[in-house]
């Protein structure tokens, strides 16, 4: 696993950790935009010209503030440009954001400079961080979350905002405070956890899924979005995991 550090002038380097040997770590959550930097990026420098640098930045200001030395970013952490890597990362995804010890939510459709829940709930509700497949495992997964507008302000944490989240999201309380395992949820009820939300690519609504399911596959780029969901389902019946939920209506 690469984790990103800060040197004592504020320059962003990577730096390679065993599967055995992973410091603590916080981990951004956030929706891709324009000149996002990538892998290739940091090693050749001149990331901070990249609009995609900003969040890099606040994730790592924001990490070294909370005392964490080490931060996570799925943008320039994994080297997408090899496609065993990318199907390993992918199946790692669910189990990084769960081990972080924190998850920096950077919102960069809200707004706020006062911190008046007034003046930004409104565009939190409808931010489009709530509509995209990846995110909904970055939500569940992490059991602390603290949520940021796009000028850094803290807006409030998983925990304090969990029933507005709820009403988003249709996730039950239950799930987001990782009260009960989400095995506990039947498959059904976690499928719909995915309801209104997308991917860039078709085949992501399954892959994206993976570790609420807690089962991995290999990732197929070429197949389409149904028979990813098909592969899915087999894998999930496999698991012998329910359809129907345990718990009385």
């Amino acid at each position: 696993m690469r984790l990103l550090t800060r040197n004592g002038s504020g320059k962003i380097s990577l730096k390679e950790f065993s599967h055995n040997k992973i410091p603590p770590y916080a981990i951004l959550s956030h929706t891709w935009g324009d000149e996002e930097v990538i892998f290739k990026d940091i090693s050749d420098g001149g990331v901070e010209n990249k609009l995609g640098y900003g969040k890099i930045r606040f994730c790592g200001e924001q990490a070294a503030r909370d005392g964490w030395q080490y931060f996570w970013v799925d943008t320039c952490c994994i080297d997408k440009s090899s496609s065993a890597e990318l199907g390993e990362s992918i199946n790692s995804m669910f189990l990084w954001y769960q081990n972080a010890a924190v998850c920096y939510v950077y919102l960069a459709d809200v707004s706020s400079t006062t911190g008046d829940p007034s003046s930004w709930e409104t565009a939190f509700r409808n931010s489009k961080w709530f509509t995209r497949g990846w995110t909904l495992q970055e939500l569940v997964a992490p059991e602390s979350v603290e949520f940021f507008s796009r000028e850094g302000v803290h807006l409030g944490s998983k925990k304090s905002l969990e029933r507005c989240i709820s009403e988003i999201t249709g996730i039950p309380i239950e799930a987001l405070q990782a009260s009960q395992d989400l095995s506990e949820f039947s498959v059904a009820e976690r499928m719909a956890w995915m309801q209104g939300r997308e991917t860039t690519r078709e085949e992501d609504m399954a892959y994206s899924l993976l570790g609420i399911f807690n089962v991995h596959m290999p990732l197929i780029y070429s197949e389409g979005r149904d028979n990813a969901l098909m592969r899915l389902e087999e894998q999930i019946k496999k698991s012998k995991q329910v359809y129907h939920h345990p718990r009385a209506e």
